[in-house]
Parts: C-alpha cells; structure tokens; sequence
C-alpha cells in the first residue's frame, strides 16, 4: 500500500493529470474558440499531452473487473460535436496506413474531431478516477490510461497532430462557426494551460 501510494503521487503521474485536466477543459469548450484558436492551441497542447503519458510509470492492476467508465455515447457524441463544428474545414483528414505488421497499407477518411473525443473519453475517465483518492482505484486508473496510450488513443492523437500541423502551414482558413454558437459574453481563458505558460515565458523573456 504505501508503494502505490508513492506510485500514485509520484511526480509524472500528477504532471499527466493536471495536464488531461487542462484537456479535458479545452474540449468540454471547444464551442467557445475559434476553429484557428483551437488548432493552434492544440498544435501546442498535444505534444505536451504525449510526452507526459509516456513518462506514466508501468503498473499492475489491483481489481480483475475493470474500472468504472464515467464517459457516455452521449458525452462523447458532444465533445465530437464541438471539435467538428470548431474546426470546420480543417476537420477531415487521409490518415495513413503504414503497418506492415498488420498488413494495413493506403489511406482512410479520418477526422480530427473524432480523433481528439477518442482522446477525451480516456483522459475523462482517468481523471474521474484519479480523482476518487482511493490509491487502488487511481493505481489501475494508471494502468488502463497507459495501456490505452500504448495501443490506441497514443496514435490518434499523432494522426490529429500530424493533421493539424499540416493544416496549419498551409495558410488555410479554417470555415469559422457563426457567432450565434458562441455565448454572448467573451469567456475568460486566461487562467487556462497555455495562457499560462505563454505568460511565464513572456516573463521569463522580460527579465
């Protein structure tokens, strides 16, 4: 017990919370941005996502009957929603097939909204759990979270990557919502991750 207590509150572990936290925030208001806002913000925000699931420690399972799922057809069926209609133009994608192993070759249609909600659902149901505060429960929380970025959600959220940056520096635009989807008032994301961050570095610059 108290080595999964070490496991749980160990520092990569809390860094890959905080930052599916700040994911899941992003997509449960993706109506509220800009499709170029939001395309920009993950551009920078999913690298970042990536690299602190891949410090996630390898653990084992305590309970044999799986963890409790909080995300539904439905919530997932929103978050695709918003990601669709935020991103517009930019959406639609050929993701490339390139597995030998499997013998997939060639190109399929694929979406960057569908990506990132598959994405969503695991970094929700991770947080939920790791939430609880009862260490068996957020142990195999971390080990479901990391296995699913091992065999699934770690390459749809490359694919939406790979997408997005060429997107990006094609200099297109993306095909804005209108502004009857957004509410009235300006939300205020300034506490938000990457407003953060790009604060400190001004800081940091200005010194």
């Amino acid at each position: 017990m108290k080595e999964t207590g070490k496991l749980v509150y160990s520092v990569h572990v809390v860094e890959f919370t905080a930052m599916a936290t700040e994911y899941c925030k992003y997509a449960e208001h993706a109506s509220e941005l800009k499709g170029s806002e939001l395309l920009n913000i993950m551009q920078r925000f999913l690298p970042l996502l990536y690299h602190k699931a891949a410090m996630l420690p390898h653990t084992e399972p305590f309970f044999e009957d799986g963890n409790e799922k909080f995300v539904t057809e439905q919530d997932w069926n929103n978050i695709h929603e918003k990601f669709k209609t935020a991103f517009g133009s930019a959406n639609d994608y050929l993701e490339l097939l390139d597995d030998p192993a499997s013998g997939d070759e060639g190109t399929i249609a694929a979406e960057i909204a569908e990506d990132l909600s598959d994405v969503y659902q695991d970094m929700k149901n991770f947080v939920l759990l790791y939430q609880t505060g009862t260490e068996e429960v957020m142990n195999d929380a971390i080990w479901e979270c990391r296995l699913n970025f091992e065999n699934y959600w770690g390459v749809r959220l490359l694919n939406s990557l790979r997408a997005i940056h060429r997107f990006l520096v094609s200099g297109k635009e993306t095909d804005e919502p209108g502004e009857e989807v957004r509410n009235e008032e300006e939300k205020n994301h300034t506490d938000w991750f990457i407003s953060k961050r790009q604060r400190e570095f001004r800081g940091g610059n200005e010194n």
